[in-house]
């Protein structure tokens, strides 16, 4: 019935990464190492983690007329991805400045370029994808008009996954369709705002959850993840350890397998556990795209 397993409806950025002895602070100058660049953005990774898992992956985002571009469009062609939804122009490629200090932890500033050219009428033009999509994950890299746009796309039987990266008030119609919505500490209290009365990542989960999505999921780094809804309660879901070498893009990593393992039918602790292990062997090599696991690297761990 579906040509695609997951539609990745979202970013593609150029990471332009430098390593440094330690993050700078305001107005303090460091030096770090050569600049690496890689095919990155949130839509992006998203789409080539899942095709290296083995699902039949689309992706729907645009790209400028440049080099940055021609990286992008050809890091999703050798993963397996079907690029008939990028558009090309409009504005340069987004780019994304990533700091990684020696522990694997990044800070990230992003330029959006195209993708934030991306626009409703570019998703009402790509009905055929919607219908043709089992599973549609997006992030909030693109304008949030286009993210409600993509909730009103979506074929009746498809299931809408949403990583809201960076985060944002959401208005109630895109957290009634999100099943699950995924957030990591810093996401859930942005989200949450004034509803925040608990440190407790347990009262996170069950307050979002009262918010209006079917299904919640966070994570919690090292601590694994907690998933919530209202069939399966709130169960927390461990985490697989490794020597972290460079976080960039793990939690992409993580949103892809959840979203191509709930498609198959699997239960949301069951995908969160296998998409723990492919966010652990995720940062255990450097850059974003270049770390992800196919599915036997990830069944390995």
């Amino acid at each position: 019935m579906y040509d695609y397993d997951l539609l990745v409806v979202g970013s593609a950025n150029a990471d332009l990464v430098i390593g440094v002895e330690r993050r700078p602070g305001a107005g303090e100058t460091v030096l770090g190492t050569d600049l690496a660049v890689h095919p990155g953005g949130k839509g992006a990774n998203q789409a080539v983690a899942a095709a290296r898992l083995g699902a039949r992956t689309a992706l729907l985002a645009r790209v400028g007329d440049d080099d940055y571009g021609r990286l992008l469009l050809d890091s999703q062609q050798a993963a397996g991805v079907d690029t008939v939804g990028v558009l090309v122009g409009g504005a340069p490629t987004g780019v994304a400045l990533i700091t990684v200090d020696p522990s694997g932890d990044n800070s990230i500033v992003v330029s959006p370029g195209a993708n934030g050219r991306l626009a409703p009428g570019d998703v009402r033009a790509a009905a055929s994808l919607f219908h043709a999509s089992r599973v549609v994950s997006t992030q909030l890299e693109i304008p949030l008009e286009t993210v409600v746009e993509v909730v009103r796309s979506l074929a009746p039987d498809s299931r809408f996954v949403l990583n809201p990266s960076p985060p944002r008030p959401l208005p109630p119609e895109v957290l009634a369709a999100c099943d699950p919505l995924i957030v990591n500490e810093h996401e859930a209290k942005v989200i949450l705002g004034d509803s925040c009365v608990s440190e407790r990542p347990e009262d996170w989960a069950r307050i979002l959850l009262a918010k209006g999505p079917r299904s919640v999921v966070v994570t919690l780094g090292a601590e694994g993840a907690l998933v919530a809804s209202s069939s399966e309660g709130v169960s927390r879901v461990p985490s697989v350890k490794v020597d972290a070498v460079d976080t960039t893009g793990a939690g992409d990593a993580f949103t892809a397998a959840l979203a191509w393992r709930l498609g198959t039918g699997e239960s949301l602790t069951g995908a969160a556990a296998y998409a723990a292990r492919v966010g652990a062997a995720a940062v255990t090599k450097a850059g974003a795209q270049a770390s992800y696991p196919t599915a036997a690297q990830a069944e390995a761990l």
